[in-house]
C-alpha cells in the first residue's frame, strides 16, 4: 500500500515539470505526449526463432486497450504471421513488462496509457523506450483449479463467480490484492510467524507485580525468575549449575536449538519482550496460578509454505485516472479526445426509470407503489426524486426520466444511487391527508465504478426485499441497506430497469486537479485561505470548542456545520475536531471535495497526534465514504499493537461493510495484519467465514478478502482450518439432526441423549479429523469426543453438550474441553457484545481495575450455528433456586449465599468467593447498564463455585432489543436482587461493608468507561448498524449516551449511578417476581431448563 500512496505524488511532481516544458511548445498538444514503445509479440519471426518485435509511437492518452488495438493492426498491415493476427483478436492476449525483477501485467483495459506506472518506472531509470511484451491469455493449470475448489470449500463461496455482478470490480480486487500481499509474505519472518508469540504493550497492572515461580517441563525444573527478564533460556539457566543434565539437554545441542511453550497450549514466550508482556503469563498472574512450561524444539517454518501463484502482480497505478488537466477537453483537438473529464460535464444528472417486475406479487391488499431515486455519499443525501405512483403489477412501465438537483461534475467518488420501490396502501390515508408508504425493495448502484469511470447506458438490478420485522435478516438491516451487491437470487425477487446517459467515450472522475493552472479553485483556495488563516474570535472559540467537545452521536446544527467550515484550517490543527469538520463538508460540491483533500493533504497534525483508537473508528463508520477520510484513519490504526487489533478486529471486519468499494485501505490493512499473525489470522478467518454464510449482501468482498489472506496464511493454517470446517460442518449435522428428532418439545428424553450418543460414536469412527484447533481460542487443540460426557440441552434450540479430550500431550489439566453447539441463533450478536465487554475489561485494566468479567468464547461458524465455550463448575442463578426450593426458590434470599457457602471448603476461600461475586456483579451490572441490556433473566445469569457471577445468551436480548428498552413498567436498570444483596451481607435498606464497597466498585468502573465514552459510543452505534433489527427511531442509538450521562460532571455520574443502584434495591423483589413465574411456568411445562 505504501508504494501506491507515493506514487501519484512522484506523478504530479512528474506532470508539473512536463507541463512547463510543454507550455512552450502549442498548447493543443499539452497532454498529447507521445510514448515510444517497444512491443515483444507473441509470435517468431519467420525462420528465426527470436520473437517479433515492433516500436510503436503510442499517445498518451490512448486506453490500455486502443494500444493493443493498434499494435495488433501494424502487426497486421506488416503482414507479421497472417493467420495468428487476423484469425484473433486482440483480447487474446495481455501485456506484460519487466520492473525490479518482477513481471508486471498491464491489467485494466480502460486505464488510460499516461497514467501507468511503467510509464513513471521507465522515466526513473530515464529510458527513451520502454519494453512490453504481449503474451497470449494464460489459462489456468488443473492444480491451480484444484487448488482453487480447495479455497472456495474453506471460504464456503465461489469466488470465482461472477453470474451476480455488473462489473469486473470482484475480479480486478483479487488481482490488486496481489501486490499487498506479495510484499508482506516478502517481509514475513518465518521464525515469529510459526510461533507467533502472543504479547502486549500494555503496562502491567500494578497489583500483578511480583516475582513468578516456573516449572519447566522434561525433567520438572521449578525456578524462580522476574517477570521483566525476557524468555532467553541461557539467562535462565544460569541459575542452575548442572542445568544440562537436568533437564536432559543432550551436549552436542546448546539453548538456542530449544524454544519455550506453555503447557497444554500452543502458545510460544518468544522474542526479546519482558516475560510480564506476554498475555499468558498475564493471565497467570491474574487468576494466580503457577505457570507451567515444556522445552522443545520449534516448530519448522517450512511448514507454513505459501503455494505459488500463477498471477502475475498488476501495474502499481491500476484503476488511478490521470488529473484533470490530462483529461479535460478543454483547448485540445477535439479528434484526438479518447476519455473525457468528468469535471467538464456541466449538465445535471439524471437516470431514466423504465420500470419494475417481479415473478409474483406479494399477498398484500391494493398498493400504490412508486419509485424513490436518491444520491447518497455516506449517509448524505446529495439529491432525491421520486416517480409517480402507478398500482401494483407483476409490470410497472414508467419510463420517465428523474432530473437531479446535483450536477454530473459534483458527484463523489463513493456516490450511490439508491433505488427503492415503495408503497401506499390505499386504505391507510391518515387524518392529515398523508398515505403512509412502506419500503419493500431496494438496491444501490455506485454512480462511479472502481476505476472511477461514470456509469453509462443500461442496467438491470435485482433488488433486495425488505425483511419482516420478525425474520432472522432483519438483525443487519442498517449495514445491508449500504450494500452495491445486488440480490443473486434472480428468480423471485423484484428487478428494475434504468437507463444512464450514454457518450461517446468512457467518462473519468480526474484524482485531482493541478492547483494553480486552474483559476476557480485555485482562487477560492487563495482567497479562503487569507480568510481561514485568520484567527478565530474568541466569542467563537468557546463556541468551537463546545463543538469538538460534543460526542459522536451530537447531532450538528447548520450554523455549526458553517462555523466548521469556515475555519476549517484552525480545525485541521485539532484532531478531535476531525470527524465533525468532514461530517460537516458538502460531499456533493466538487469544490469542497477538492478544497478538503487538500486541507488532509498538508496537515501533519493528524499524524502526529496519539492514537485514539475511538477517533480513528468514527472515521470508519457509516457516515463517511470518502477514500480518503477512510484511509487517514486507517493510517492511525497502523500503529497498533496485534494485541489491540484482536480486540477491534470484529468492529473493524464489520466496518468493511461501510466501504463503498471491495478494494480499501481497510482491507489491505486487516490482510497485512492476519498475514503476520497466526492468531489475527485464524480470528480474521472465522469472522469473514460466518458473515460470508449468513450476509448475502457483503459475500462478495468478505470472500474476496478472505481468499486474499488464505492464499499468503501458509500450509500449516490451511489445514488447521480445513480441519476445522470439517469438524463443524459434520457437528452442524449432528445437530440438525437431533433438533429434527425432538422439534418442538422443551425436554430432552434418554431416547434423544441416546441417538446423540450413538450418531456421535458412528462420526468417531468415520474418520473425523484426529484433533483440531477450538475456534474461539486456538491456543488449544480438542481431540476425541467424550461420548459419554454428551448430551443434548433441554433448551428449545436443541444445543449439544459436548466434551472433549485435550489433543496435547503436556498438558496438566485432567478437565476435558466442553463446547456447547448451537444450531438456530445468530450468535454474531453475542461474539459483538462479549467483544464489547472485552473492550470494557482493558478499559478498565489501563485504571488497574479488574472486575472479573468472564467473556467466554463464542464464536459463530456458519448460518445461525456456532460454538460457545462451557464455562467450568458454573451453574445458572435459576438453577440454585429450583434446586433448593422448587419453583419458591425465587423468593428465598439466603439461598444463594447457602449455595456459595456450601461450594468453598474454608472461610478463607468463601470470603475470597464473596469477594469475587462483589466485583463480577458490579462488572456486569455496568456493563450491561451501559449497553442497555441490563434487564436479565435468572436463567441467562450465572455463577462459578469460586463465586464469579457472568451473563450469558446476548443474541437474546439484542433481538427483542425493543420490547425491553425502557418501555415495560418493571425495568430496571440491572440486575441486584434482594438475594445478591445477601451475599454481600445486606438486606432492605440496610447497608454494609461489602455493599459499600460493591457500590464504590461500580462507581470507579463506570467513571472509568466514562473517560472513553466516544470509544464506546461508536463501538455501541457500530453494534446497532450491523447487528440490531432496523433502528427505528434515533433513540436506539442515543441511549447510550443517557447510559453514560453524556455532558455532565463526574459529581453528576457518580450520584446518577448511585441512583440507578437505588433503583433496583427498591425494584428488586419485582425483578424476583417476575422470576418466580418464569420458574413456575418452567415447571409447569415439566421442564429442568438449563439454558446456557
Amino acid at each position: 500500500n505504501r508504494v501506491s500512496d507515493e506514487e501519484p505524488r512522484v506523478l504530479r511532481e512528474e506532470n508539473r515539470r512536463r507541463r512547463r516544458k510543454k507550455a512552450i511548445t502549442s498548447s493543443s498538444s499539452s497532454s498529447m505526449d507521445q510514448i515510444a514503445v517497444e512491443f515483444v509479440l507473441p509470435t517468431t519471426a519467420r525462420g528465426g526463432n527470436s520473437p517479433d518485435t515492433l516500436q510503436l509511437e503510442v499517445a498518451g492518452n490512448w486506453t490500455v486497450e486502443q494500444v493493443k488495438a493498434q499494435v495488433w493492426l501494424k502487426a497486421v498491415t506488416l503482414n507479421l504471421c497472417p493467420d495468428f493476427y487476423q484469425r484473433l483478436s486482440p483480447d487474446h492476449c495481455i501485456l506484460l513488462y519487466q520492473k525490479k525483477g518482477n513481471v508486471c501485467e498491464i491489467y485494466d483495459k480502460h486505464q488510460v496509457f499516461q497514467t501507468l506506472d511503467c510509464i513513471r518506472y521507465w522515466r526513473a531509470l530515464k529510458k527513451d523506450v520502454g519494453r512490453i511484451q504481449m503474451v497470449p491469455r494464460p489459462q489456468p493449470s488443473d492444480e491451480s483449479l484444484q487448488y482453487q475448489r480447495y479455497l472456495n470449500y474453506l471460504i464456503g463461496y465461489d469466488v470465482t463467480d461472477v453470474s451476480n455482478v455488473h462489473d469486473d470490480e470482484l475480479e480486478f480486487t483479487r488481482r490488486k490484492l496481489l501486490t499487498p500481499r506479495r510484499i508482506e509474505l516478502s517481509d514475513r519472518d518465518p521464525k515469529l510467524y510459526s510461533m507467533d508469540p502472543w504479547v502486549t504493550r500494555k503496562p502491567l497492572p500494578e497489583h500483578l507485580l511480583s516475582k513468578v515461580l516456573i516449572h519447566i517441563g522434561t525433567a520438572s525444573q521449578t525456578i524462580k525468575v522476574s517477570i521483566d527478564d525476557p524468555p532467553v533460556l541461557a539467562s535462565f539457566f544460569t541459575k542452575t549449575a548442572n542445568k544440562r543434565a537436568l533437564l536432559g539437554i543432550p551436549e552436542n545441542m546448546c539453548e538456542e536449538d530449544f524454544v519455550m511453550r506453555v503447557c497444554g497450549r500452543y502458545e510460544y514466550l518468544y522474542g526479546d519482550k519482558p516475560l510480564q508482556n506476554f498475555n499468558w503469563i498475564r493471565q497467570c498472574l491474574k487468576n494466580g496460578e503457577e505457570i507451567h512450561l515444556v522445552l522443545e524444539s520449534p516448530p519448522d517454518p517450512e511448514l507454513d509454505l505459501v503455494q505459488k501463484e500463477d498471477w502475475a502482480q498488476v501495474d502499481d497505478c491500476t484503476g488511478v485516472a490521470g488529473t484533470h488537466e490530462q483529461l479535460t477537453i478543454d483547448e485540445k483537438d477535439h479528434e484526438r479526445v479518447f476519455t473525457i473529464s468528468m469535471w467538464d460535464c456541466n449538465r445535471k444528472f439524471r437516470v431514466k426509470v423504465l420500470g419494475i417486475d417481479i415473478p409474483s406479487l406479494p399477498k398484500i391488499p391494493e398498493f400504490i407503489v412508486f419509485i424513490e431515486a436518491s444520491i447518497f455519499h455516506g449517509q448524505q443525501l446529495l439529491a432525491q426524486e421520486r416517480t409517480s405512483s402507478k398500482s401494483f403489477n407483476e409490470e410497472v412501465l414508467w419510463n420517465c426520466w428523474l432530473e437531479f438537483n446535483i450536477k454530473i461534475k459534483d458527484l463523489p467518488k463513493g456516490a450511490r444511487l439508491n433505488l427503492q420501490s415503495k408503497a401506499h396502501v390505499c386504505l391507510s390515508v391518515h387524518l392529515s391527508g398523508k398515505t403512509k408508504s412502506r419500503l419493500l425493495y431496494y438496491v444501490n448502484l455506485l454512480l462511479i465504478d472502481h476505476r472511477s469511470l461514470l456509469r453509462q447506458g443500461e442496467f438491470i438490478l435485482h433488488m433486495w426485499k425488505m425483511p419482516e420485522k420478525s425474520e432472522e435478516s432483519s438483525s443487519s438491516i442498517n449495514a445491508d441497506k449500504l450494500t452495491s451487491a445486488t440480490n443473486p437470487d434472480k428468480a423471485s425477487t423484484m428487478a428494475i430497469a434504468i437507463l444512464l446517459d450514454k457518450y461517446c467515450y468512457p467518462v473519468v472522475l480526474p484524482k485531482s486537479r493541478d492547483v494553480g493552472r486552474d483559476i476557480g479553485a485555485g482562487g477560492e483556495e487563495a482567497e479562503g485561505g487569507e480568510r481561514g488563516q485568520r484567527e478565530m474570535p474568541n466569542h467563537l472559540k468557546k463556541q468551537f470548542a463546545a463543538i469538538v467537545a460534543t460526542d459522536p452521536l451530537h447531532p450538528l446544527s447548520p450554523e455549526d456545520k458553517e462555523l466548521l467550515w469556515h475555519f476549517r484550517h484552525e480545525c485541521m490543527r485539532d484532531p478531535r475536531a476531525y470527524p465533525k469538520l468532514l461530517g460537516s463538508v458538502r460531499w456533493g460540491k466538487q469544490e469542497d471535495v477538492l478544497a478538503t483533500h487538500r486541507l488532509l493533504e498538508r496537515s501533519s497534525a493528524w499524524d502526529s497526534s496519539g492514537l485514539d483508537v475511538g477517533l480513528a473508528m468514527q472515521l470508519l463508520d457509516c457516515h463517511y465514504s470518502d477514500a480518503q477520510v477512510r484511509s487517514m484513519a486507517v493510517r492511525k490504526l497502523e500503529t497498533l499493537g496485534d494485541d489491540d487489533v484482536l480486540r477491534y478486529l470484529l468492529q473493524l471486519v464489520q466496518a468493511v461493510k461501510f466501504e463503498p468499494y471491495h478494494d480499501s485501505a481497510l482491507v489491505r490493512f486487516l490482510l497485512k495484519r492476519a498475514l503476520r499473525s497466526k492468531r489475527i489470522g485464524h480470528f480474521l478467518f472465522w469472522f469473514l467465514r460466518s458473515e460470508i454464510a449468513q450476509s448475502m449482501h457483503y459475500q462478495q468482498r468478505y470472500a474476496v478478502l478472505l481468499e486474499a489472506y488464505l492464499r499468503g496464511c501458509g500450509e500449516d493454517m490451511l489445514q488447521d482450518f480445513r480441519k476445522q470446517v470439517e469438524m463443524t460442518e459434520a457437528l452442524q449435522k449432528v445437530t440438525r439432526d437431533i433438533k429434527a428428532m425432538s422439534a418442538d418439545k422443551y425436554d430432552v428424553t434418554a431416547q434423544v441423549v441416546f441417538q446423540l450418543r450413538q450418531k456421535l460414536e458412528a462420526l468417531q469412527l468415520s474418520g473425523l479429523p484426529k484433533s483440531f484447533r477450538v475456534p474461539y481460542d486456538p491456543g488449544l487443540r480438542a481431540g476425541a469426543l467424550v461420548i459419554e460426557q454428551c448430551k443434548v440441552m433441554a433448551s428449545k434450540k436443541k444445543p449439544l453438550w459436548l466434551q472433549f479430550k485435550r489433543a496435547d500431550p503436556t498438558t496438566l489439566s485432567k478437565d476435558p474441553i466442553g463446547i456447547i453447539f448451537k444450531d438456530g441463533d445468530d450468535l454474531r450478536q453475542d461474539m459483538l457484545i462479549l467483544q464489547i465487554l472485552l473492550i470494557m475489561e482493558s478499559i478498565w485494566e489501563t485504571e488497574s481495575l479488574d472486575l472479573c468479567l468472564l467473556p467466554y468464547g463464542c464464536i459463530s461458524t456458519g448460518n445461525r450455528i456456532g460454538m460457545i465455550e462451557i464455562v467450568k463448575d458454573a451453574t445458572t442463578i435459576a438453577n440454585i433456586q429450583q434446586s433448593v426450593v422448587g419453583s419458591t426458590g425465587a423468593f428465598k434470599d439466603e439461598i444463594l449465599y447457602q449455595w456459595l457457602r456450601d461450594k468453598c471448603v474454608s472461610e478463607d476461600k468463601f470470603q475470597q468467593a464473596v469477594e469475587r461475586f462483589l466485583y463480577s456483579c458490579g462488572g456486569y451490572c455496568v456493563a450491561t447498564y451501559v449497553l442497555g441490556i441490563g434487564d436479565r433473566h435468572n436463567d441467562n445469569i450465572m455463577i462459578t463455585e469460586s463465586g464469579n457471577l457472568f451473563h450469558i445468551d446476548f443474541g437474546h436480548i439484542l433481538g427483542n432489543y425493543k420490547s425491553f428498552m425502557g418501555i415495560s413498567k418493571e425495568w430496571v436498570p440491572f440486575v441486584l436482587t434482594p438475594d445478591f444483596l445477601y451475599v454481600m451481607g445486606t438486606s432492605g435498606k440496610k447497608s454494609s461493608p461489602h455493599f459499600q464497597k460493591f457500590q464504590d466498585v461500580c462507581v470507579k468502573a463506570y467513571l472509568a468507561l466514562r473517560h472513553h465514552t466516544n470509544l464506546l459510543i461508536i463501538l455501541f452505534s457500530m453494534m446497532l448498524m450491523t447487528g440490531m433489527p432496523q433502528l427505528t427511531s434515533k433513540e436506539d442509538i442515543e441511549y447510550i449516551r443517557e447510559a453514560l450521562t453524556v455532558g455532565r460532571s463526574e459529581d453528576e455520574a457518580q450520584r446518577h449511578l448511585l441512583d440507578q443502584i437505588e433503583i433496583c434495591r427498591e425494584k428488586g423483589w419485582m425483578v424476583q417476581i417476575n422470576w418466580f413465574v418464569h420458574l413456575v411456568l418452567g415447571i409447569k411445562q415439566g421442564v429442568e431448563k438449563r439454558s446456557t
